[in-house]
């Protein structure tokens, strides 16, 4: 079985609100990293950085898929290689309409394929874990002042 990181969450918002959320870098830097440039369209390349102690972690991020208001996919960039399914992993956010607001399905795969370590892995899974819930309640309060 190959390692992955899955996630569903329900937001109180259309899909096309949420879709803007995980996806425009001024949106991502209210709920995950402090910092975020690139384009959101399909070969949009950019950074994501997120601070330490010792300086901001910058890592490179491949927009593969934008397809409003339902799929947003992007593949880091370790190393400033071109990322391939051979050397990042995948991360998918797919957001349905259900009931008057949005069910987001996030994914995160690739880390076997692409021989990524358990420390990666771990990370990547304790990071999901803190930031993941930070959508809904952004929302809520983006959705309040509109």
């Amino acid at each position: 079985m190959s390692r992955s990181i899955e996630r569903e969450i329900r937001v109180e918002a259309a899909p096309e609100v949420v879709y803007e959320v995980v996806s425009s870098p001024e949106h991502l830097r209210e709920w995950w990293p402090d910092e975020a440039d690139f384009k959101p369209v399909p070969g949009g390349r950019g950074t994501i950085g997120f601070k330490q102690d010792a300086g901001t972690m910058t890592v490179g991020l491949t927009v593969l898929e934008a397809t409003p208001p339902h799929r947003f996919t992007f593949r880091w960039d370790y190393e400033g290689e071109t990322a391939t399914p051979e050397n990042s992993v995948l991360v998918t956010f797919d957001l349905t309409a259900v009931d008057g607001g949005t069910l987001l399905r996030f994914a995160e795969t690739g880390f076997d394929e692409a021989g990524k370590s358990d420390e990666l892995f771990d990370d990547h899974t304790s990071g999901w874990n803190y930031f993941l819930p930070r959508i809904a309640p952004y929302v809520d309060r983006l959705v309040a002042r509109s």
